[in-house]
């Protein structure tokens, strides 16, 4: 059900690692628990953030959800169609809804591949 090749968070984002770069998002689970996504808060390009760290918001008509960094590392980019269309996190969260670009300022600690974070989520919900 969840991509492959993207590391996930118990925070429910995801990072799909290039190189250096990865790109930050949430996942298909919490977009669907939040609903309707009305508006979203990214970071500016060049801040940085640690591990764990909040970057961000996410408002719904239900809910405003925090969003943490799975790493450490500067912004590097945006998304900045969300600006105008928050509701392409509801409608590919794992795709053109992701959030931000961040250099890594090392490797990834903690987090789950995708069969460790389906586990995780059904642990969540049962």
């Amino acid at each position: 059900m969840y991509p492959t090749d993207r590391l996930y968070s118990k925070d429910h984002e995801w990072i799909k690692i290039d190189g250096e770069v990865g790109t930050l998002g949430i996942t298909e689970y919490a977009q669907d628990e939040l609903g309707e996504v009305v508006f979203v808060e990214l970071p500016e390009v060049g801040q940085s953030y640690d591990a764990a760290e909040e970057i961000g918001t996410i408002e719904s008509v239900k809910a405003v959800a925090e969003v943490f960094s799975p790493v450490a590392g500067e912004i590097v980019e945006v998304n900045e169609a969300l600006e105008d269309k928050p509701e392409l996190v509801n409608e590919g969260p794992h795709e053109g809804g992701w959030l931000v670009k961040i250099k890594l300022a090392g490797a990834p600690e903690g987090l789950m591949d995708s069969a460790g974070y389906e586990a995780f989520v059904a642990g969540e919900s049962a």
